[in-house]
């Protein structure tokens, strides 16, 4: 018998629906589609002053979060006739990242991080940062298509003097999906929720509370829904929202976390 037999799963990702739905079809479970990521649009006009300001303002860290901001903070550099700039002001720093993507994208730089975190997620990064004091330090913090709010608060909370790099314009997901998805949720209709990113977490809770509902969202997922993360960083969001009980893979990887759902309801 196949472990998702009859479970109904809400997909809250936008990218690879059909494939993430197949995955969950052939576990025997009968997939939804409710995007919930929102579209995070780049703002061209500011990236090239940050990419100056990386070069010019000798930070003495730079915490990078994303490899796939590392990409086009450096694209964007090539296409100033600035990749050497840029990449001379980037081993003269200090340099933290979150996440294997963020190591592997900075190592083809020839970029070795001084901090990393030691299990995927934002407070993996801190507890490895503790060790050094950010106090008055200027500190560049890269961002992509979350706000985290978490790291923000700690750099704060450290006295570090620092810029965000990368700004975003954020478009919340389409209002109607949302109403339909907290609906479903609220009302029973769902077993599981599967979260492939942090701002579908924030989006989801923010639109929740937004509709004074957030108590009630959050005794859903600790009880009657399974909220499934795709990795440890997204479960941490989860976790900073009240949700205990997250269901995510040691590996992040899609398939390996409908596996640990079927594993869960097995």
């Amino acid at each position: 018998m196949r472990k998702l037999a009859g479970k109904r799963i809400a997909l809250l990702g936008s990218r690879k629906i059909e494939e993430i739905g197949k995955l969950v079809e052939n576990q025997g479970g009968i997939a939804f589609s409710r995007p919930a990521q929102g579209t995070t649009l780049l703002k061209d006009d500011k990236l090239q002053d940050h990419v100056r300001l990386l070069i010019k303002e000798s930070f003495e860290w730079i915490i990078f979060t994303t490899g796939i901001g590392v990409e086009t903070i450096y694209q964007t550099a090539l296409d100033m006739n600035e990749g050497d700039a840029l990449i001379n002001s980037l081993q003269k720093a200090n340099i933290a990242a979150r996440g294997y993507k963020t190591v592997n994208t900075l190592k083809k730089l020839d970029i070795t991080p001084s901090v990393r975190d030691d299990d995927g997620s934002t407070a993996g990064l801190i507890r490895e940062f503790s060790a050094h004091s950010l106090t008055g330090r200027k500190v560049a913090l890269q961002l992509h298509g979350d706000p985290a709010p978490r790291l923000k608060q700690w750099l704060e909370d450290n006295h570090a003097d620092y810029e965000e790099i990368l700004p975003y314009t954020h478009i919340p997901p389409d209002e109607n999906v949302m109403n339909q998805l907290l609906s479903e949720l609220l009302d029973g209709k769902l077993d599981s929720v599967f979260f492939t990113s942090t701002p579908q977490v924030r989006n989801l809770f923010t639109f929740a509370r937004k509709k004074k509902a957030d108590t009630q969202l959050k005794s859903c997922l600790s009880e009657q829904v399974v909220a499934l993360s795709v990795g440890k960083v997204t479960a941490q969001a989860l976790h900073e929202e009240g949700i205990e009980r997250v269901i995510f893979p040691e590996a992040e990887r899609i398939g390996s976390a409908v596996i640990e759902l079927a594993r869960f309801y097995n």
